[in-house]
């Protein structure tokens, strides 16, 4: 190119020079129009010659382009190789980690969540955790008002001594029933025998009173016989009847101050009469004899009433059996009085029994004033406060222990190959830069689907298949440290070894 305007460079040169000579000679106007004719010569030469330079330019030029053109397409082609070999070495390596790995970004951590509530009622008085606070199993939580508790404990300690004291008294009246009724056979026997006697006694009684009306029947016939002699013995009888009057006075004294019995006062009575009859006798026989004929059939009579007495004696005296035979029979009932006793005993064991229930109830409803952690862990959702009253079964807290696994909702496609036990790497999204060690340790037996509240209806409307998710419980196989607080409901991504 250089060499080219060199020579075009000449040729200029050479061509101006006779012009220029050809001007200098010629100083006429016809050399004038001979020098303005060669100039418009030398410039058409000049113009083509600069045309020609032109399209070398142009040639010069296009031959660069395209060599720059070339040079741009052998780069293009060499990174779209390099893009080729880098994106196969990629795919070969994900579709080599694909094989060996399945994972999904639609798992959360899951935990037990205990909800705290009172067993009792009764006023907060103190509280001894705040919100997100680890406790240990055992440590007291909340305090509740024990007082009415305490109350009701010492109650319930009263009535057990009340039972146990009951208790003890039926024991004491079995052993009291057992001895009374045995000594009351025994009494009862003896009511029997003695009664029976007395019985036996009113018969000889009665068989005594019955010899003596034969007696005094018989006796009737002798007074008249007596009052017969009593006439020829006049004298003897006026001496008898003082003294008999004498005598008659005498034991009437003694009859009226209970010395000497109705029957001898009758018997003296009867003497002096004799005796007057025995006198009058001598006077008057007939008169006698018949006034001991009236004394002999009184004394008849009277032992008439004294047998009728006696067989009254021994209706009493049957009586008296039928009685001391009833007080044996409810003496002999003493198994039945003990058996009693002995049920009493049983109902006061049953009270005891009841007052210790009544008891054990008390102090578990004193303890239940303390409520303690269950478990480890950390507390949350506190709503509970200082003087407010609570209610049983109302929720207090909730404590979530250190215990916490995963749940991953992998598709029902991605676990052909997956079993319990496989290894698992868990990336949680709060810590990206951590990688967690775990494993799968089971299965659901059902999809989300099936048991969420509301179960697809397939058999109805337009079905449209949709790829299920099966819930995959993974366990940690590492303890959390202090500066990777894990909490139920964050996000992680698992991926299972599944060869």
């Amino acid at each position: 190119m250089s060499r080219k305007g060199t020579d075009i460079s000449i040729q200029d040169h050479e061509l101006a020079t006779p012009v220029t000579g050809l001007a200098q000679r010629n100083g006429n106007g016809a050399g004038t129009s001979q020098v303005q004719a060669v100039v418009e010569q030398e410039t058409a030469l000049v113009s083509t010659r600069d045309l020609h330079s032109a399209k070398e330019h142009e040639e010069k030029e296009d031959q660069g382009s395209s060599s720059q053109t070339r040079v741009k397409s052998k780069i293009i082609i060499f990174s779209l190789v390099a893009l080729l070999l880098a994106g196969a070495v990629i795919g070969a390596r994900y579709w080599l980690h694909a094989r060996q790995y399945e994972s999904t970004d639609d798992a959360f951590i899951e935990g037990h969540a205990t909800q705290i509530s009172p067993k009792v009622s009764g006023y907060v008085q103190k509280v001894y955790i705040d919100d997100n606070q680890r406790v240990k199993a055992g440590d007291l939580l909340v305090e509740i008002d024990p007082r009415d508790y305490e109350a009701r404990l010492a109650q319930a300690r009263a009535q057990l001594r009340a039972a146990t004291a009951r208790n003890l008294a039926a024991r004491a009246g079995v052993t009291l029933t057992r001895v009374t009724t045995g000594a009351g056979v025994e009494q009862a026997t003896a009511g029997v025998d003695a009664a029976r006697s007395s019985v036996d006694q009113a018969r000889a009684a009665s068989a005594v009173a019955q010899s003596r009306i034969n007696q005094l029947s018989a006796g009737v016939g002798t007074a008249e016989a007596g009052a017969a002699q009593a006439r020829s013995q006049v004298d003897a009888a006026e001496a008898e009847a003082v003294r008999t009057r004498t005598d008659a006075v005498r034991y009437k004294t003694l009859f009226e101050k209970d010395v000497v019995s109705r029957q001898q006062l009758d018997w003296a009575a009867a003497a002096a009469t004799s005796a007057e009859a025995q006198l009058e006798a001598a006077r008057k026989k007939a008169a006698a004899a018949q006034t001991q004929v009236d004394e002999a059939r009184a004394a008849q009579r009277a032992a008439e009433d004294q047998y009728r007495q006696a067989l009254s004696t021994i209706s009493g005296t049957e009586a008296q059996v039928g009685q001391a035979t009833g007080k044996l029979s409810e003496a002999n009932s003493a198994p039945q009085q003990v058996a009693v006793k002995q049920s009493e005993v049983e109902t006061a064991g049953a009270e005891i029994e009841q007052a210790e229930a009544a008891l054990r109830q008390a102090e578990l409803e004193l303890s239940y004033t303390k409520i303690y952690a269950p478990e480890d862990g950390r507390i949350t959702r506190k709503s509970v406060e200082l003087g407010a009253f609570l209610q049983p079964g109302q929720a207090l807290l909730v404590l979530v222990p250190s215990e916490m696994w995963v749940i991953a909702n992998f598709k029902e496609t991605q676990l052909k190959r997956m079993r319990p036990g496989q290894q698992v790497e868990i990336t949680v999204d709060a810590f990206p830069d951590k990688t967690f060690r775990g494993q799968v340790d089971s299965l659901q037996s059902g999809t989300g689907s099936r048991f969420s509240l509301l179960p697809a209806e397939n058999a109805t409307g337009n079905y449209v298949k949709v790829v299920q998710r099966v819930p995959v419980k993974i366990v940690f196989d590492e303890h959390f440290d202090s500066e990777h607080l894990l909490a139920p409901g964050m996000s992680v991504e698992p991926e299972v070894k599944v060869r």
